[in-house]
């Protein structure tokens, strides 16, 4: 079925081309909504909108097409919660083994199909598969991811992404003890030269920034928090194994395996502890704090054992 957006005109926007104010309206490239009015899917009043139309004041109404899988995903491993939800955001704490959004070669869950299943409408905005997501979390991380519900809500929290304005806390378990036991790692991260799967520290890779400090201290290892500046992907990961100072479990980037078997685990120790943001529409902020998933306290319980 298709979803209808009736959507009021801002006053920026009258008399702008219909393909570029429902670019910046609705979050998408200036190419798709052309592609919409050209489809005969905006209108405005009695008329059809042609994608070089003007916008007049009112309500300007937009059929988005539903190309969301028809093979419904298979459920979520250990539910996911939605911890805080209002008309333009909803906040999850997503469990290991769940992908933010459908992509080549995973058929596992995915935050995208486990709030559709649970009646959570998100933004129309972003590429079909990954409607609404304005950041993601990877499969084998666990803890707090941000989604939008609303148009607006998505362009304002994709901004404050790019913008580095949204405070990512996180919680890892690293092998051996840190020297100094706070700071900050600058080092650009681009594609593994011989391992297209993984991620390392390259030079003309692209500019990544992570803080940390030590909060506790094990025999073989260390509970640290880390703010991260950046966002690219496997960035912890890399940063830390770049330390020589590989997360806990992570096999991927050459974590001890007797280490990993000894604290029963079977991914990285990392979890997406805390997440602040400025609310989309109405200000103040929005932070929301996660506690550990069981296998990760279990694992550091037996550290402090």
């Amino acid at each position: 079925m298709p979803d209808t957006r009736h959507l009021p005109v801002p006053d920026a926007l009258v008399g702008e081309r219909a393909d570029v104010a429902l670019a910046r309206m609705l979050g998408l490239s200036r190419t798709r909504a052309a592609e919409l009015a050209d489809l005969g899917l905006v209108t405005q009043g009695l008329g059809t909108l042609g994608k070089g139309d003007r916008l007049a004041d009112g309500i300007v109404t937009v059929e988005l097409p539903d190309a969301r899988a028809a093979v419904p995903e298979p459920p979520v491993p250990g539910g996911l919660r939605v911890v805080y939800e209002d008309d333009d955001v909803a906040v999850v704490d997503k469990p290991v083994g769940v992908a933010a959004h459908a992509s080549p070669g995973w058929t596992g869950p995915t935050v995208v199909g486990a709030l559709a299943a649970a009646g959570v409408t998100l933004a129309a905005s972003g590429a079909a598969e990954r409607q609404g997501i304005v950041h993601r979390l990877d499969v084998g991380t666990s803890g707090l991811m941000v989604v939008a519900k609303s148009e607006v809500a998505y362009s304002v929290l994709k901004r404050a992404f790019k913008e580095r304005t949204v405070e990512k806390i996180y919680h890892a378990v690293a092998q051996g003890h840190l020297d100094p036991t706070a700071g900050t790692i600058d080092a650009p991260i681009g594609r593994h030269p011989s391992s297209d799967y993984k991620f390392a520290v390259v030079e003309g890779g692209r500019p990544s920034v992570t803080h940390y400090e030590v909060l506790e201290m094990f025999p073989s290892a260390s509970l640290v928090e880390i703010h991260l500046e950046t966002g690219r992907t496997h960035q912890i990961r890399v940063h830390m194994a770049a330390m020589r100072h590989v997360l806990a479990g992570d096999l991927t980037y050459g974590a001890d395996p007797v280490l990993a078997r000894r604290l029963g685990l079977s991914r990285q120790w990392l979890h997406a502890r805390e997440l602040a943001f400025e609310h989309p529409t109405r200000g103040g902020e929005v932070r929301v704090t996660s506690e550990y998933p069981e296998d990760l306290a279990a694992a550091l319980e037996l550290l402090r054992a």
